[in-house]
């Protein structure tokens, strides 16, 4: 919980959402939901943590097209990141927390959203595993990531072109080492054929992978596995 990236992100917090939104150029607030529509194709339950949270857009986005939930979270490592959520239309309790050992019972969720979180997390797989304790049989983990990047295209922006624009417009809205951390983190994450494998080992299956924007972010959605099932011993069962 102590981590640079930690204090990264508090120190961000005020001008995370625009700068997201203005590198993206609105997209980011469209491929959520995307995420949530597909969610309520599913008709899960009404228990919803958003985890990874930040400053609760996802977790807004899921509740206007599902409605307030019974049990809703929003958890994340920034405190700085929860403040920011203050004002937004979500029932969402904002709840600071360490991702990789939630202060959850298992199975105590039946939607986990995961927005452009899994990157920063040390261990992915244990995420996953975490992720994966605290959903019930059948509950359902929706990712939206930026995976490492495996076409030409993406090779090319990731590598050649977001190391020019991205730091230098996070210098100038908020710091450019955070910015240079967004893209660094992105090339240094599993592609998302090696992180859907990671699931399928962790005690999940696959539902749906979606690229946005020609394979620039990805929207995995994950169905947790019933009775644990394909889940690794000693892990979430």
């Amino acid at each position: 919980m102590k981590s640079p990236v930690r204090k990264m992100f508090d120190e961000i917090a005020n001008r995370y959402d625009f700068l997201n939104h203005a590198l993206s150029c609105c997209q980011d607030i469209l491929w959520r939901r995307s995420c949530c529509r597909e969610l309520r194709k599913v008709r899960p339950g009404r228990r919803l943590l958003d985890l990874c949270g930040g400053t609760g857009d996802f977790a807004a986005t899921y509740e206007k097209f599902n409605g307030t939930q019974d049990v809703a979270i929003l958890g994340d490592f920034s405190y700085g990141m929860l403040k920011g959520a203050a004002g937004k239309k979500t029932s969402a309790v904002p709840v600071q927390l360490d991702a990789m050992k939630m202060p959850f019972a298992d199975g105590s969720f039946d939607v986990v959203l995961n927005g452009f979180g899994m990157r920063n997390l040390p261990d992915a797989e244990g995420g996953l595993r975490e992720s994966a304790r605290v959903l019930s049989d059948g509950g359902y983990l929706q990712v939206l990531e930026f995976f490492s990047p495996r076409n030409a295209f993406n090779k090319s922006f990731y590598r050649r072109l977001a190391p020019l624009f991205i730091p230098v417009l996070g210098a100038f809205f908020s710091k450019r080492d955070a910015y240079e951390y967004l893209v660094n983190s992105i090339i240094r994450f599993l592609p998302v054929a090696d992180f859907v494998a990671l699931a399928e080992k962790n005690g999940f299956e696959l539902v749906h992978v979606k690229p946005c924007f020609f394979g620039v972010a990805y929207r995995v959605l994950l169905r947790r596995s019933v009775s644990g099932e394909n889940a690794p011993a000693g892990g979430a069962a």
